[in-house]
């Protein structure tokens, strides 16, 4: 292992505000719920803590509310260790949150409020400056403003920064802007919503890939679930294989993924290592419940990885 990688995550941070009950109250209708629970989520939170427990040091770039769920947002991060000297409170505004009721047989509605997301601009990466500068890898996703992404990107070049771009949620973004990633990582869904192709088969997986390496990316990874992961770039493409687990919850596989595969190409791993680490990494996730609360620590992450590659 190299020194120790150092990662920054310019994005979101939520909280998940989950209730289990019955069934779903009808208009003007109270009903005893479950159960409830607070957890912390947001793409941004979850890729940064991957990164963290895996062995990184981790720069947070995001904004939060002055309510009581973003002082607990931040003592979250500073409970794994997740550097917040750049993670901002905007007063009057609320922390993003996702309220999110449940039915037993899994059904759920969800209503999401961006917050305090949404006030992240390129102004606070402007002043998150000096600690960017000293880092290995910028991760982005799309639960920030689309022009705070690409201000963050064009840093990245400028300084020459690894910059890994997830378009997570698909947005009609601006592909243009987001060409200088070093890795686009969109998952099938995100995909086919950006390049208009379906992707039922590996093979409709490596032609979206090559739309978006002709739109000028210059490597693309496509997280695939229980079907692993393909790389591509102007070379060709190859399909990484999955691990097979029971899952038990997906939820957060993805940031999993972004997180760890940050940490171990900062590492200098070689790529297609890389992103089969990921992918054991992401679907490890998924044997436990939770987002944040499923990812391994990078110890307990090693013992499984030499178990399956001995």
């Amino acid at each position: 292992m190299t020194s120790t990688p150092r990662i920054a995550v310019v994005g979101s941070a939520n909280a998940d505000l989950i209730t289990i009950g019955d069934g779903f109250p009808q208009t003007g209708e109270t009903v005893p719920g479950r159960s409830f629970d607070l957890g912390f989520g947001g793409k941004g939170a979850n890729q940064a803590i991957a990164a963290r427990l895996c062995g990184a040091e981790v720069l947070m770039i995001a904004k939060v509310g002055s309510d009581l769920i973003g002082e607990a947002t931040i003592k979250n991060f500073s409970s794994f260790g997740i550097d917040t000297t750049h993670v901002g409170i905007v007063e009057g505004v609320p922390t993003g949150v996702a309220s999110i009721f449940v039915e037993p047989n899994g059904q759920n509605r969800i209503i999401v409020i961006k917050g305090a997301n949404d006030c992240l601009t390129a102004a606070d990466v402007d002043a998150a400056t000096t600690d960017l500068r000293r880092v290995d890898t910028i991760i982005l996703q799309f639960e920030i403003p689309l022009e705070t992404i690409y201000h963050t990107l064009r840093f990245a070049r400028a300084h020459k920064i690894r910059c890994i771009v997830n378009p997570a949620p698909a947005l009609a973004a601006n592909l243009a802007e987001l060409t200088g990633a070093d890795y686009f990582i969109p998952n099938e869904t995100e995909a086919e919503l950006i390049t208009g192709r379906l992707v039922h088969t590996i093979d409709d997986v490596a032609a979206c890939a090559a739309a978006l390496l002709e739109k000028g990316f210059r490597r693309v990874v496509m997280t695939l679930g229980a079907r692993g992961s393909l790389i591509a770039d102007s070379a060709g493409h190859i399909h990484i294989p999955p691990f097979p687990v029971t899952a038990v919850d997906t939820t957060g596989a993805g940031d999993g993924f972004i997180g760890s595969l940050a940490v171990f190409l900062a590492e200098g791993a070689p790529e297609n290592e890389a992103v089969t680490r990921a992918n054991l990494y992401a679907a490890l996730s998924t044997t436990r419940v939770g987002t944040q609360k499923s990812f391994l620590k990078r110890a307990d992450f090693e013992a499984e990885w030499h178990l399956v590659a001995s």
